[in-house]
């Protein structure tokens, strides 16, 4: 046997071994590995592909991970058009709906299947010999934006079907693609820490999501998807949805099991009926029930209107309102010290829970509703989620109300609270001494995707705070038995696992630490590029906001709050107090090997969507050889390299200061390929070292084109 072929069987077998613990865990419930055991054989897998790229398989379980750069979708007719169903608030329209089935199918018996309605993004799934191969949104029904690397970071999504007999060679799924209420709290919670505007509902989530053009947020944003539909030629596999949902099921796709066969349109609206409440219990937003006539040549024989199928209609629960009152506001103060008002209502029951809160985001929307204290005010929650604040009833307020001012103070530490231009929430400058900021840093630090230290959770970090133990990140390494011993709730067991779960977060990688700094804006993504590219806290430490905003997924925003933590005395103490803990500021491992110095002394700055590689890449080509990136353009810049859409203030400053701009085919030309790189590693002798005067750069690259004419006619290429 060959040695590709061993890697080959190695790899298939990875690869199968993978996803058969998918399907068990996200369909089955069935963890039959530890969560360590699966992760090494994911890198096992990555390793390999790592290796031998031409032997990946197309739908590798290492795709779940994304990193794909898509610099705009591409689009895809719709073989099957993906038309809307007819919406109803109304039973009698329901019943009227019955009555039109029955005249259609001219008293012959039929059955319906209801289904919950998720409230997501309706995807087009295309397998081919029991491989996904494509994803496509609804678009207009008629044409969708291809978004396959997307949808192949969906866990719960199989990549490859178990095979069957009846399963065809190539067919068409539909389905929601959705974003589960957990994740969609915790996406909130971290853009409300961060002043970000938070997101109204898990559909535009979800929706948004699958917009992102680099597939690896999208896998970090952990949606799901549910299959409601199958679709091949003719339709011959099946005679009915229920057994198509079934089949579907079977050969491993998910398949909500919340839908039901009916036999009468009463049958139905107890199915309705049962919802109506229990919907709130599952751990996906709904909004209805979807209709449809059980048998397939039935649904045929009822045909379609021009915009709608006859077969099958949408019930929609109206949204849940109530009136209450506001009695009062409470005013937060996140992690970064944004101060988010909280009204606090008369208990109210809404949407199958109670109702005591509700958020009001920011000074902007108590202005935009015009809340005053005292005022009975109209609750509903948003994409049935978040309870929020809809209006007033005027009618009932008192003459003598006052507007509700806004504190000018933090209402923890007293600091005078500023509002940064540009930013809808008012904040406290006082990182360093504002007692909820700090114990929410602490918590971040401690938290599963940062230090998660083991014995160490949220509660009792701002316990351990109260008692003055601990008020940086640092302190935490300080803790012993000795100041440990003797406090409630902590007995010689627990102050043990505590005390091993701090020295095992100093094995911690270097860009989870950084992430776990709660620093403004640097999330988890943010975290893992500074940390790939600096590859050190030292090196953070030396960087420029300018140099920082060069980086992949960082700008300028990040870079300039970065940049003053970095400057900060206090937070450089507690980076040395860190260090000398023993805890991880550097990435371990080699750094990415330099391939030439053939861009030695010169800089570059890139702008704009490029065609052979994304930017990321292009500018680790460009270090690798030497050059360096930076994100602002000035005399000192040796060239701006332009992409399509570039922006025209850069281009007008470039040529204002007569900085050469030139195309990524141009930068590719002045880097060796592989080939090159090594007959130049093979010629460069010592001696040819002193030979000439010229520099690396002068001896390699042509004349920059910084001429107005030659300025003017590139300009017309982006």
């Amino acid at each position: 046997m060959s040695d590709t072929t061993a890697i080959q069987e190695k790899i298939t077998a990875l690869t199968e071994r993978l996803h058969y613990l998918n399907h068990q865990y996200y369909q089955q419930d069935i963890s039959e590995v530890s969560d360590q055991e699966f992760d090494q054989l994911l890198a096992d897998l990555q390793e390999l592909e790592k290796q031998y790229p031409e032997l990946a398989l197309p739908n590798s379980p290492t795709q779940r991970v994304g990193g794909t750069i898509t610099k705009q979708f591409p689009t895809a007719l719709h073989k099957y058009p993906m038309l809307s169903l007819g919406n109803t608030y109304s039973e009698a329209d329901l019943r009227d709906f019955d009555e039109r089935v029955r005249r259609g199918l001219e008293g012959a018996e039929f059955a319906y299947v209801c289904e919950m309605k998720f409230d997501g993004v309706a995807m087009s799934l295309t397998y081919e010999n029991g491989q996904l191969t494509q994803g496509v949104t609804r678009g207009d029904g008629t044409r969708g934006d291809v978004v396959t690397n997307n949808v192949r970071t969906i866990k719960n999504l199989p990549l490859h079907l178990r095979p069957a007999p009846n399963q065809p060679a190539e067919f068409e799924v539909r389905g929601e693609i959705f974003m589960p209420l957990g994740v969609f709290d915790d996406l909130n919670k971290e853009r409300e820490q961060n002043g970000e505007a938070l997101l109204a509902n898990p559909r535009n989530a979800a929706s948004g999501t699958l917009k992102l053009q680099d597939s690896a947020l999208v896998a970090a944003r952990r949606l799901r998807f549910f299959a409601y539909s199958f679709l091949s030629p003719g339709r011959g596999v099946f005679h009915t949805h229920s057994a198509s949902l079934e089949a579907l099921k079977a050969w491993g796709l998910p398949v909500s099991d919340t839908w039901r066969r009916c036999h009468s349109i009463e049958e139905v609206l107890d199915f309705i009926h049962h919802w109506e409440k229990k919907r709130f219990e599952l751990p996906v937003a709904t909004d209805g029930i979807v209709i449809k006539v059980d048998d397939f040549r039935q649904q045929e024989v009822l045909g379609f209107t021009s915009k709608s199928p006859r077969w099958a209609i949408a019930y929609k629960y109206p949204a849940e309102a109530a009136r209450t009152r506001l009695n009062s506001i409470q005013y937060q103060v996140g992690r970064t010290g944004a101060v988010t008002p909280v009204a606090m209502l008369t208990p109210v029951p809404l949407a199958g829970t109670v109702v005591k809160r509700a958020s009001v985001h920011n000074a902007n929307q108590i202005a935009a509703l015009d809340l005053r204290l005292g005022d009975l005010v109209f609750v509903e929650k948003g994409g049935e989620i978040i309870p929020k604040i809809t209006g007033v009833d005027l009618s009932a307020r008192p003459e003598d109300s006052q507007p509700i001012q806004y504190p000018t103070e933090c209402p923890a530490c007293g600091t005078p609270l500023i509002r940064p231009e540009g930013e809808a929430h008012f904040r406290c400058p006082n990182d360093t001494g504002c007692a909820p900021q700090l114990k929410a840093k602490l918590e971040h630090y401690v938290s599963r995707k940062a230090l998660n230290i083991d014995g160490l959770g949220a509660e009792t970090v701002g316990r351990f705070f109260d008692l003055g133990l601990v008020r940086t990140p640092a302190d935490i390494y300080d803790l012993s038995t000795e100041k440990l011993t003797g406090l409630e709730r902590l007995g010689e067991k627990s102050i043990q696992n505590l005390l091993n779960g701090v020295e095992a977060s100093k094995q911690v990688p270097f860009d989870r630490v950084l992430f776990g700094l709660g620093i403004r804006y640097v999330g988890e993504t943010v975290a893992e590029k500074l940390a790939a590219h600096y590859r050190s806290m030292d090196a953070i430490l030396q960087a420029s906001a300018t140099d920082m905003a060069a980086v992949p997924e960082v700008g300028n925003v990040i870079a300039v709050n970065l940049a003053a933590w970095t400057q900060d005395e206090s937070n450089r103490q507690i980076v040395e107090r860190l260090r000398a803990a023993g805890v991880q500021l550097a990435l371990t491992g080699e750094a990415p090997k330099a391939v030439s110095d053939r861009l030695a002394g010169l800089t570059f700055v890139l702008s704009g969507v490029f065609e052979q590689h994304s930017r990321e890449e292009l500018q680790q080509l460009i270090v690798q050889n030497g050059g360096k990136i930076t994100g602002s353009i000035s005399k000192k810049l040796s060239y701006l390299v332009a992409g399509d859409k570039m922006g025209p203030a850069k281009r007008e400053k470039a040529t204002e200061l007569k900085v050469p701009i030139i195309t990524e085919t141009d930068l590719l030309a002045m880097i060796p390929t592989e080939t090159q790189a090594e007959d130049e590693e093979e010629i460069l002798a010592p001696q040819n070292l002193d030979s000439s005067a010229e520099t690396a750069s002068e001896q390699t690259f042509p004349a920059p084109k910084s001429t107005a004419n030659d300025l003017g006619q590139q300009g017309s290429l982006f």
